[in-house]
């Protein structure tokens, strides 16, 4: 994904980890979410799929690739907009692609619109061990405004 190099972070990687670990301690109850970059304009949030995140069949499920989208999308908001605990989850729109067995899957967010009130991104889900392209979503977060 090409760099948004005028959106700048004002978070890293672990100060966004504590925050979530503080106010929102059931994200990610059994480890498998793993917030592995923040760059300008963007992050990577990994899930770490494993048998209770698969289907019949041996496929990740959608819920589980749905709920890495959301987490990233959180994850820029946090990371870019600041500490702002309260934004939620306006839109989330996917599309599953193919397959993707237990293993990790990298969630690759991308900021599309920064503003006062909203955060537009894009988040391109890679299963690692193929490669290939699972998932694709959009979404939009609202900021609360400053106090």
């Amino acid at each position: 994904m090409p760099a948004q190099p005028d959106i700048q972070p004002v978070m890293s990687v672990s100060e966004v980890s504590d925050l979530l670990d503080r106010v929102f301690p059931q994200w990610n109850t059994d480890g498998a979410l793993v917030v592995t970059d923040i760059r300008p304009g963007g992050c990577t949030v990994r899930l770490n799929a494993s048998e209770k995140h698969l289907r019949p069949g041996g496929t990740v499920s959608g819920p589980s690739l749905f709920t890495l989208a959301d987490i990233a999308g959180y994850v820029c908001v946090l990371s870019h907009a600041g500490p702002e605990a309260l934004a939620v989850t306006t839109n989330l729109n996917i599309n599953f692609m193919r397959k993707a067995e237990a293993g990790p899957v990298d969630g690759h967010c991308r900021i599309l619109k920064l503003g006062r009130s909203l955060l537009v991104f894009d988040i391109e889900m890679i299963a690692e061990k193929t490669e290939h392209l699972v998932a694709h979503a959009t979404g939009t977060y609202s900021i609360p405004p400053k106090r």
